[in-house]
């Protein structure tokens, strides 16, 4: 591990971890994505705050991760490209978005602020879990088996250079984040 970081190993590692999970809830709440109607709006297409935010932390990230893997200061822990879990997941997380009103960090970060419907949903979220925890087998024999990419990454299976998808990611968030301003734009003329 690099010098500069090696302080973040053991305990330290799970108190910075604690630590940076109560930024991000701050940060989460901050942007005014821990607002149940904010959430709503976005599914109705009236706010796009949530998908700024969101497509601003996926760059960022995105980006920062490259930079640390180049400068070897972070490694990449590939998992499985099980395609039918990936869609599946999605299609669940999905529901649950809507139903529930956010998303699982959005809605810990209205559980900080008071928000007792977040409450209710989080328990709704740990019934899931256990749910999960409990057809696990059954998962793995039925599910992640099935279109199972094996541990690949985009670039790998497109054959691109890695910067080419970054750069794309910046280009994709530029070409949305100025959609949403012609957007907003002609929505405030009216």
């Amino acid at each position: 591990m690099n010098p500069i970081l090696a302080f973040l190993s053991g305990s330290s590692l799970l108190w910075s971890g604690l630590f940076f999970g109560v930024v991000f809830g701050v940060l989460l709440h901050r942007g005014g994505v821990s607002d149940y109607n904010v959430i709503v709006k976005q599914f109705l297409f009236r706010d796009f705050t949530v998908l700024k935010v969101m497509f601003t932390a996926v760059v960022v990230g995105g980006v920062g991760v490259f930079l640390l893997h180049g400068q070897e200061l972070a490694n990449y822990h590939i998992k499985p490209a099980t395609m039918l879990a990936v869609v599946s997941g999605a299609v669940l997380f999905g529901i649950g978005m809507v139903v529930y009103g956010y998303c699982p960090g959005t809605g810990v970060a209205a559980i900080a602020t008071g928000r007792l419907d977040a409450l209710v949903g989080f328990f709704g979220m740990l019934v899931g879990a256990a749910a999960y925890a409990l057809s696990y087998d059954w998962i793995a024999a039925n599910i992640l088996p099935v279109a199972d990419l094996g541990k690949k990454r985009l670039p790998e299976l497109a054959s691109a250079p890695e910067w080419v998808w970054y750069v794309g990611l910046v280009g994709l968030a530029a070409a949305v984040f100025a959609l949403i301003a012609r957007v907003e734009r002609k929505r405030g003329s009216r």
